[in-house]
């Protein structure tokens, strides 16, 4: 079952300090580059994928091709429709990652499935900039 108590995503949050996210977009109006700001502004590490913008920068951080290209990384936060959130799970559990976040809107049961059979954790439906201040999670330190 993904997490859905508030105690269990506030657990999640306080013990991620890596995030990749997929889908990051370079463009301020658009809700993943917002979303990756706030992350950064509460202390977290957020590494941006795109395989449309490899090699650029958002808010200071090189943005990767895929998952692959990353070292280490605590969650996955999926800006990506829910039919593709299967493939960047899949790529998750290959990168070792702790957990998955699919955001608000994103729902897929199966990858859902599949990664929980891998041990991580997974939130589907959310998104961490309503959640943080919702539960009132202090920034990282």
């Amino acid at each position: 079952m993904p997490l859905e108590t508030d105690t269990e995503i506030r657990e999640l949050l306080e013990s991620v300090r890596t995030i990749a996210m997929v889908g990051a977009s370079d463009r301020p109006q658009r809700a993943s580059n917002q979303v990756m700001k706030f992350l950064q502004d509460q202390g977290y590490r957020v590494i941006p994928v795109n395989p449309q913008i490899t090699g650029e920068h958002i808010h200071g951080e090189f943005v990767f091709r895929d998952l692959s290209q990353i070292e280490q990384v605590d969650m996955v936060d999926i800006f990506r429709n829910s039919e593709a959130a299967g493939e960047v799970v899949d790529q998750a559990i290959a990168a070792g990652a702790k957990a998955v976040w699919m955001q608000l809107g994103v729902i897929n049961e199966a990858a859902a499935a599949r990664a929980e059979a891998a041990g991580l954790k997974v939130v589907m439906d959310r998104c961490p900039k309503i959640e943080i201040p919702r539960l009132g999670i202090a920034p990282v330190a």
